[in-house]
């Protein structure tokens, strides 16, 4: 079968005006409780997309940490693409592939840096061993093998077997300040639905249905 012919239906929902709510917040917990309910594979999954000083836009996937009135916050190694992309322009759009429950949710705004008790706070929350993986790897820098990865983290275990390790500096989270949410159901016949959320400089949202 040609790529060009692989379709199907999507029948699993729709998404009217009443299930609108006051703010895009409270409908994303919604759709994300039904996702982690649903057994989905990584509900808290999502793409993040930056751009470079060029202006060439580069994508990658991470995990979904919190989710409050603020925004929307996701950690990484600060010498990253990604974040000295965001160094450069803090502009942002990160997108939930819901594609078992035919949903997905698109969001554009600005990041902000969590404070270092917040970075704290999370850090040691983490499992030893994701800690210590932290340390090991210098994302986003080249490395020789796969090997010398296994080396240096097996080092570091070592090293701290009995220890607590220290926060690092080289390391924290960012918070999605949302001025945009798009929610999307996927619909028969290709009739989507689709309510996208916009803020106004007073911080009110309102809501419009966008065609498919």
């Amino acid at each position: 079968m040609a790529i060009s012919d692989m379709r199907r239906q999507y029948s699993k929902g729709t998404l009217s005006e009443s299930d609108v709510t006051d703010t895009p917040f409270q409908l994303f917990d919604k759709w994300l409780q039904d996702a982690i309910d649903a057994n989905i594979p990584d509900p808290t999954a999502m793409t993040v997309a930056t751009v470079d000083e060029s202006g060439q836009p580069s994508q990658r996937i991470v995990l979904l940490k919190d989710v409050n009135k603020d925004g929307f916050v996701f950690f990484t190694n600060l010498g990253s693409r990604k974040a000295k992309e965001l160094a450069l322009n803090p502009k942002v759009s990160c997108h939930f592939p819901w594609f078992f429950m035919e949903r997905q949710v698109r969001v554009c705004g600005t990041v902000e840096k969590l404070s270092t008790s917040e970075n704290a706070s999370y850090f040691f929350s983490r499992p030893k061993d994701s800690q210590l993986a932290a340390y090991a790897s210098k994302q986003s820098k080249p490395i020789g093998s796969k090997a010398l990865l296994l080396t240096q983290f097996k080092q570091l275990k070592d090293k701290f077997a009995n220890k607590e390790l220290p926060v690092p500096d080289f390391w924290g989270g960012f918070r999605i300040v949302p001025h945009q949410i798009e929610f999307w159901q996927g619909g028969e016949d290709r009739l989507h639905d689709r309510i996208e959320y916009n803020i106004d400089k007073a911080g009110s949202w309102s809501t419009q249905r966008l065609m498919p």
